[in-house]
């Protein structure tokens, strides 16, 4: 059975940094594009960046473009995001998923169970 299980969530103030992560169990890894979300109280989940299975290719939204950063390890069966530069703003639950393709309106047929994050001003 697929499962990702995202860590490094947590609370941080303004201005710092966290590394989340995602490890993967029960499906071929390099075989799948993954991707964050994010869902922030009383908002829709959105589309924060993804990698294609090689590795190479990324997207992110234009609301993190250059604060954030996906990369993974498929040795590691692991995708990862760092986040710099936080802004209270990026407070939401953080989601990764597995799908076919990396961009934002790709489809994804596996998540992971969220992991929050919570900048402080």
């Amino acid at each position: 059975q697929a499962q990702l299980v995202e860590s490094g969530g947590g609370l941080v103030q303004a201005g710092g940094s966290l590394r989340l992560s995602c490890a993967a169990s029960g499906l071929t890894f390099s075989r799948y594009s993954m991707a964050w979300f994010r869902q922030a109280p009383g908002k829709q989940r959105e589309f924060v960046a993804g990698i294609a299975r090689d590795g190479i290719s990324t997207y992110s939204a234009e609301s993190v473009k250059g604060r954030f950063t996906i990369s993974r390890d498929n040795a590691k069966r692991t995708v990862y995001m760092q986040m710099n530069s936080l802004k209270p703003e990026d407070t939401a639950v953080y989601y990764c998923a597995a799908g076919v393709s990396p961009g934002p309106s790709a489809v994804y047929t596996n998540w992971g169970q969220g992991t929050q994050v919570i900048v402080s001003s």
